[in-house]
């Protein structure tokens, strides 16, 4: 919340929060001025997005997202909470936590290639029905989509998931439909995420898997970008860090307006 008011933020989008929603604490974003949407079904997974401008347009999944239970095959495995979608001052926004696909003969791989799939698909076919309209997918994609993005030397090719081509394949299919990182262009070198263990942070041998995926007009709106490293120190930090755009926003008067977006 400190960071959040500090930075002056309009719209944060939040993946792993990882309680219901009774379970939440509005209290302290209503403080701050920000109402809340989320899914959250248990203490895993679970997606959010905190604004101080009026959201609609609310879902909580993409029209095909598959579901996963392991040992349970066909088409009535569970929706897990992994993505929200709402839309804020006609931009539409995805807070999205992808499935970590565990390793490489586990059957949540199939499901995060069939996941990332059905959201590039379901993607396209938005912006088709929405000439011109400015979309963002927003979150943990649990891929480091190039090797400058790997500095955890746990990651091993051919052996660890976020790093297979399968997966960097999925990852860079979103370019197909149109869409691209709105961050590297201005920020081109730096991790998202390092792990607890073993001193990845201070050793800065962390991951770059943290993305925001603009459409054409979205990212012709964005004039600046930042990696918050630094809020990745302190007391009980998450292991991810803020990634921030600001974006140009024009008025029914004309006048232009910088309002961040972030997640």
């Amino acid at each position: 919340m400190d960071w959040l008011v500090r930075e002056d933020v309009d719209v944060l989008g939040m993946q792993e929060i990882k309680c219901k929603p009774e379970q939440f604490p509005f209290d302290a974003f209503a403080e701050a001025g920000y109402d809340v949407q989320l899914t959250g079904l248990n203490q895993w997974n679970g997606v959010a997005f905190a604004s101080r401008l009026p959201m609609t347009d609310i879902v909580t999944r993409f029209p095909s997202q598959p579901g996963f239970l392991k040992g349970l095959e066909g088409p009535d495995q569970p929706i897990e909470a992994r993505a929200i979608g709402v839309t804020v001052d006609g931009v539409r926004l995805w807070s999205l936590y992808v499935p970590n696909g565990r390793s490489l003969d586990d059957p949540h791989l199939v499901y995060k290639l069939d996941w990332l799939a059905k959201l590039k698909d379901d993607t396209d076919a938005w912006l088709k029905a929405n000439d011109g309209a400015p979309l963002a997918l927003m979150g943990d994609f649990n891929v480091a989509p190039t090797d400058a993005d790997v500095g955890d030397p746990t990651l091993v090719p051919g052996i660890s998931t976020h790093i297979s081509p399968a997966e960097r394949a999925a990852f860079e299919a979103f370019a197909e439909v149109g869409l691209s990182d709105v961050v590297r262009p201005l920020v081109p070198e730096g991790y998202t995420y390092w792990d607890y263990k073993q001193l990845r942070f201070p050793r800065n041998e962390g991951l770059r898997i943290d993305f925001i995926l603009g459409s054409p007009s979205f990212a012709d709106r964005v004039t600046g970008a930042s990696i918050h490293r630094n809020e990745r120190k302190g007391e009980g930090p998450s292991d991810h860090v803020p990634v921030l755009v600001d974006l140009e926003d024009v008025g029914a008067d004309g006048d232009d307006d910088d309002r961040p977006m972030i997640f």
